[in-house]
Formats: C-alpha cells, sequence, structure tokens
C-alpha cells in the first residue's frame, strides 16, 4: 500500500508503486532498490530516513530518472509525477519535468556549485533552461531575498569560496526554486553544516513551502530533524520502506526494530547516560543482502524464522504501515 493511501487517499503528487532498481544486467544485476512504494500530496513533507546505503538517494534520483541506464535499469514498478509515468518518458518529456517539475537540492554545496562562476551567474543559468522569461538580474536578486541571502545585489557578484557553507546552500536552494518546481528534493542538506545553520536552513525549508505551496521529499539519516519538517515519514533499510507512519506518531511510538534503534541512538537533552545507544553491525552491501527480514542479523527482537521469511509492508494500526511481524513485542 503506497504512503498516500495512508494518509487519507489524496491525488498524490508523486506516487512511487512498487519500484525496483537494478545495477548491471543478466547475472551479475545487483537490486539496490526493491519494491519501494511511497507517495506525496500537494503541499506535503515526506522525510525519506535511514542509514546511508539503505537506498533512499538512488531512490530520490530515479524520481527524475537522473540515475544513469545503463549501469541502471528498472525491472519493475512506476513512478507517477503529476499522473504521468517517468519511466515511460522520452528524453524530450523527462528535459521538461528535471527542474521544470522537480528540482534537487544536494548535499556538499560547495562541490555543488561551480568554483569559477560568480553565484549570481549560476542562478541566471538556471533561469534561461527553464524561466527563460524571467532570466534577468533582477529575477536573481529576487530569489536570493527569497532564500534570505543578505545585501543580495552586492553578494549576486560573489563566487561560491567567498560565502559560508550556510551562505551557499541558500544559493543551491535559489537555484532549486529558480523554475518553480512543484516538487523540492533535498538530499541531506544539512550534512556539512554546523547544528545552528541546520536548523536556519530547515526553518527556510519549511518557510519556502508553505509560501509557495510546494511539496518536499527530506532524505535524511538523522530521525532528530524530523518533527522539525516532516508531515510524514518513511523509514528506508537495506533498500526497501520498513515503516511508513505520520511524523508526530512515529517518533511518539515508533513500531519497526529498526525505526525504535534508530530514534534510541537519537540524543536526548532532557536524559542524562553515560554513552549513546547504537545499532551493531552495518548495513549489508546490496550485493549480499540476507535472506529473510534484512534486518534480522541486527535486530534486538529477531525470531527463529525471520532468516528465511520475507515480510511484507503491512498496515499494524491506523495509518501506519511496518515490515514486520514482531513489532508489537518490546526490545529487551
Amino acid at each position: 500500500m503506497p504512503l498516500g493511501n495512508v494518509c487519507g487517499g489524496f491525488m498524490a503528487l508523486l506516487e512511487i508503486n512498487n519500484l525496483k532498481l537494478e545495477f548491471g544486467a543478466g547475472a551479475n544485476a545487483v537490486r539496490v532498490v526493491n519494491g519501494v512504494s511511497l507517495s506525496i500530496r500537494e503541499g506535503e513533507t515526506v522525510c525519506l530516513v535511514g542509514e546511508s546505503g539503505s537506498g533512499k538517494s538512488v531512490t530520490a534520483l530515479s524520481i527524475a530518472r537522473l540515475v544513469p541506464q545503463p549501469p541502471a535499469s528498472y525491472p519493475g514498478g512506476e513512478i507517477l509525477l503529476d499522473g504521468k509515468d517517468v519511466l515511460k518518458m522520452d528524453q524530450r518529456e523527462l528535459q521538461a519535468i528535471r527542474g521544470g517539475v522537480v528540482s534537487y537540492i544536494f548535499q556538499e554545496p560547495s562541490a555543488a556549485l561551480n568554483p569559477v562562476y560568480r553565484v549570481g551567474a549560476q542562478i541566471l543559468e538556471s533561469l534561461k533552461l527553464h524561466c527563460p522569461a524571467k532570466a534577468n538580474d533582477g529575477e536573481v536578486i529576487r530569489l536570493l531575498k527569497l532564500v534570505g541571502i543578505p545585501a543580495p545585489e552586492s553578494r549576486v557578484k560573489d563566487y561560491p569560496h567567498q560565502m559560508s557553507g550556510g551562505m551557499q546552500q541558500r544559493v543551491m536552494i535559489a537555484m532549486a526554486l529558480a523554475s518553480e518546481p512543484k516538487l523540492l528534493i533535498a538530499d541531506e542538506p544539512t550534512t556539512a553544516l554546523d547544528v545552528t545553520i541546520q536548523a536556519q536552513i530547515l526553518e527556510l525549508l519549511q518557510d519556502l513551502k508553505q509560501r509557495l505551496n510546494m511539496s518536499i521529499l527530506l532524505i535524511t539519516h538523522n530521525l532528530g530533524i524530523v518533527g522539525d519538517i516532516a508531515d510524514q515519514v518513511a523509514v528506508m533499510y537495506a533498500g526497501q520502506v520498513v515503516e511508513t507512519a505520520p511524523a508526530r506518531d512515529l517518533l511518539q511510538q515508533p513500531l519497526h526494530p529498526y525505526t525504535q534503534s534508530l530514534m534510541e541512538s537519537v540524543p536526548n537533552l532532557g536524559h542524562q547516560a553515560e554513552r549513546l545507544q547504537s545499532i551493531s553491525g552495518n548495513v549489508p552491501d546490496a550485493r549480499d543482502f540476507p535472506d529473510g527480514c534484512r534486518f534480522h542479523p541486527r535486530c534486538p527482537v529477531v525470531q527463529e524464522d525471520c532468516s528465511v521469511r520475507s515480510p511484507s509492508l503491512k498496515e499494524a494500526i491506523a495509518r501506519r504501515l511496518v515490515r514486520c511481524p514482531y513489532w508489537e513485542r518490546e526490545s529487551p
């Protein structure tokens, strides 16, 4: 069941159904995403959460088919963006949605921005590609104002290295907003920033979402920021969604053992502990996913049949989907 069906049955801006993504071909093919389903309604923020290697970024890149083909291929599923299947689009149609309907903000803005061009010129280039009628210096300054950059008339002439990490990320957001997208995908947008700047960027995204009525897919490994921005949460592990829920419900009562373990590893300022909890082991390599439940080698409530039984994503309680038949069992 897609996440959108859990959220009230409204028409989704984005709906991913049973998506499968492989790298390679034939006997050497490695399936890195297996049966992922989620959806985002207009004006909604969904957080896709999980450790590095869970498949979050390649799932997000697949929305606009930015994963190179080959080596990637999609043996199954569909990605409905504004009602049209992205996996069936030709290059002309893909060019129209990239930036025009969906825009991306990537982590490490210093690496994403071109160091030899002024930031104003880079924003102007984005405007020329997607909104040529607005490709002028006045629109560039307006976008810089929109994302909260002070004195934009002078900062427009800066090179990326003349800006702080937070200002660079605001420039990236301005570039993403230049085409007035319906869906903004932010892939770990606060990873390289200090805590204070992280909070400012998240607050900016929340404000822009409300002002521009756009949807946001925020990718993160940090459940600590989910409560500040998300309406819905999808938790990914080893190429599969293992839990979906409204953000508040998930933070108050995580159901899947993996989600519970992620929550226990988040620092709690109101709780004194000698050391943080950690999840034993690592996310398995996509070439060596375990049989049965993919989390069972690390699971604190593992049962005898978990190594052979592959659980499906099912409704556990109202508006909550969980990929675990033993979700009601408490961790030891």
